[in-house]
């Protein structure tokens, strides 16, 4: 089966070596990317389970809230590092050489969770943050890097697949990595992530003769005096945090909220920060600027989006654990089983949105932009208002059925499907000409607001296992999704003739 997928260029001069039709190098990058997102969505299956489990049963005893706060503040540090990790990519080592020393810092990271000490977790968490940051912003481009032509057919066909693997990977490990961490040790578990991600690194190896020259190319490469400028500020910042600290540590008054706070409140200064910047920015054309301040509600608007979203490892994860019955017609399975239930939603409902809407297009009836964003919020929002059910039917200590959560997740996924494909390309029609490659990277942003906003809410003592927690942000949501829709005609023209 193999050889009717390749062609081999020595044998049928003027072909290139291929895979179902597109470069060979997709193979691998697809590989790489599977492997990685395995990783990834395994650990976090057991993330929140492991630090809010006591001690006698090999977890760390946090309490619900700190758990939730660690897992928010993690997941906005891998969105938040993406940034930074396209500057790498491109200004510093190149994508190739970036993702092999991010998969490879990735892979320490899981195996220093391994580790059966508290000190080699937060470490390898920060390992695995800081890489996933680099490699998220790499891997794509090089995907890109494949295709010699900007208008090759086949490009988004190759991207098509390319993402395949990211919910290939997110569906499996779960199924995996989840039940050997919950039902065998919590550190076997982490281990096969770690496992995993050696996987990934070897496809990615043995694939970089496949891989286009451009990716080991540095774009626009540091001059010596920028080097030496940066390295001394990041030294300046390193010891003054070491100094900060040591102060801290040897003053006997150092909690793991010494780390939150300050993490928490980056995540929310830094996005508002950069958006402030760019609406600003004096070199931008007037249309430019009434485009960014149309993209700032859209910004804020999913900010609120991914919160709800994004609390899949922690709330709704903890919710399957305390509340949600562990079978299913007869069935037993592990609570970290729920969250194979989003890629396989996506596998299974993502052609069928891609044909819809061309269908609905052919007849002129395809949703504008804006009424897709608008219907993504609301069902998002409408996903709470659906888990204050099940919170409420699980009162007195009433396990309730696994089909709340599965609901759940199908209303989510339906969601996500008309947000953020949209939300993607609100970001490269509305960004600045200056700012059209960083743009990519604050739409990342988003996703570190909205988790930094739920850690902060963990962090002064709001509970979880409420219903107004739920309803609460379910409200939130649904009114911005009606408030974008009833007021779309007076946004269209901040838009700047975008549609």
């Amino acid at each position: 089966m193999a050889s009717s997928l390749t062609k081999d260029s020595a044998s049928t001069p003027g072909y290139e070596k291929t895979f179902l039709g597109h470069p060979r190098g997709l193979a691998n990058l697809f590989m790489t990317e599977m492997w990685e997102r395995y990783s990834y969505y395994g650990m976090r299956a057991l993330l929140v389970l492991y630090l809010s489990a006591e001690v006698a049963d090999g977890g760390l005893g946090f309490e619900d809230a700190t758990a939730i706060a660690i897992y928010s503040v993690y997941n906005a540090m891998v969105y938040l590092l993406a940034l930074p990790g396209g500057w790498f990519g491109d200004r510093v080592w190149g994508a190739r050489k970036t993702v092999a020393i991010s998969g490879t810092v990735i892979m320490i990271g899981h195996f220093l969770l391994a580790l059966p000490t508290t000190v080699s977790f937060f470490v390898g968490l920060g390992f695995i943050a800081a890489g996933s940051g680099l490699l998220k912003a790499n891997i794509s481009t090089m995907v890109g890097h494949l295709y010699r032509d900007k208008n090759d057919p086949r490009r988004d066909g190759g991207f098509t697949i390319f993402y395949m693997g990211i919910n290939l990977g997110a569906f499996v490990a779960p199924l995996t990595i989840g039940w050997v961490g919950q039902k065998v040790n919590w550190h076997y578990g982490f281990a096969l992530a770690g496992v995993g991600m050696a996987a990934g690194l070897l496809f990615y190896f043995l694939g970089f003769r496949n891989l286009a020259p451009e990716s080991s190319q540095v774009p626009a490469p540091l001059s010596e005096t920028e080097r030496a400028s940066i390295i001394k500020r990041a030294m300046i910042w390193l010891a003054v945090a070491a100094v900060a600290y040591a102060l801290v540590g040897l003053s006997g008054q150092f909690t793991i909220d010494w780390v939150l706070w300050p993490l928490t409140v980056l995540g929310l200064a830094l996005p508002t920060y950069y958006l402030v910047r760019v609406r600003r920015d004096s070199d931008l054309e007037p249309v430019e600027r009434s485009r960014m301040s149309a993209y700032v509600w859209f910004f804020v608007a999913a900010a609120a989006f991914w919160a709800i979203y994004d609390q899949t490892g922690s709330t709704l994860t903890l919710f399957a654990k305390d509340n949600t019955a562990g079978s299913l017609f007869g069935f037993e399975f592990p609570s970290s089983w729920f969250q194979s239930l989003n890629p396989l939603y996506v596998m299974a409902l993502a052609p069928v949105f891609a044909w819809l809407w061309v269908a609905l297009a052919r007849r002129g009836k395809e949703p504008s932009t804006l009424s897709k964003f608008a219907t993504g919020l609301v069902l998002i929002g409408s996903s709470f208002f659906v888990m204050m059910l099940a919170q409420t039917a699980s009162a007195g200590g009433v396990k309730v059925t696994p089909l709340w959560l599965c609901s759940v997740y199908l209303i989510q996924t339906v969601g996500e499907l008309t947000l953020s494909p949209v939300g993607l390309s609100l970001t490269t029609k509305l960004a600045p000409a200056k700012y059209a490659s960083q743009m990519m990277g604050v739409w990342f942003l988003a996703v570190t607001a909205g988790s930094s906003v739920i850690s902060l809410l963990q962090l002064v003592g709001a509970p979880t296992d409420t219903e107004w927690w739920f309803a609460s942000q379910g409200a939130i949501a649904v009114a911005g999704g009606i408030a974008i829709f009833m007021y779309r005609k007076r946004v269209q023209p901040l838009m700047g003739g975008v549609h």
